[in-house]
């Protein structure tokens, strides 16, 4: 019974994350916001992959939006929970590898991107006899 509340809450508490930061890249959050706006979510994500084509890394972007508000909402409807949560972990690693390479590790530990990744592989195996 308690495992149900639990993976509830993990997946609550990820796909929300999720949403803000979508939330931001199209200035939702008004001043005071990491991005603020798509264009500045873009550059980040150039800075990000320097080792791609700025056009790339700029598809890049609008792939991960678009897979973060998919994952989100399946995950906050319980839809494929375990494959999607599977996803949503391999979508914020690469993000953090992202970051690792680019910008070093300790960026990765600022923005809690691994604990983030735990808590999707967590609601992955988290069995409450409904993925």
């Amino acid at each position: 019974m308690f495992q149900k509340y639990v993976k509830l809450f993990l997946r609550i508490a990820v796909s929300l994350t999720m949403l803000s930061a979508v939330a931001d890249r199209f200035g939702l959050w008004g001043e005071g916001a990491v991005w603020g706006n798509m264009d500045a979510f873009l550059a980040y994500t150039q800075q990000l992959l320097p080792f791609v084509p700025a056009t790339l890394a700029n598809i890049a972007g609008w792939i991960a939006t678009v897979l973060e508000i998919v994952f989100s909402i399946c995950l906050l409807v319980g839809f494929k929970t375990q494959l999607v949560a599977k996803l949503t972990a391999c979508l914020i690693a690469c993000f953090g590898l992202s970051m690792t390479i680019s910008l070093g590790i300790k960026s990765t530990f600022d923005y809690s991107v691994w604990n983030a990744v735990a808590a999707a592989l967590a609601i992955a195996i988290i069995d409450n006899g409904k993925s």
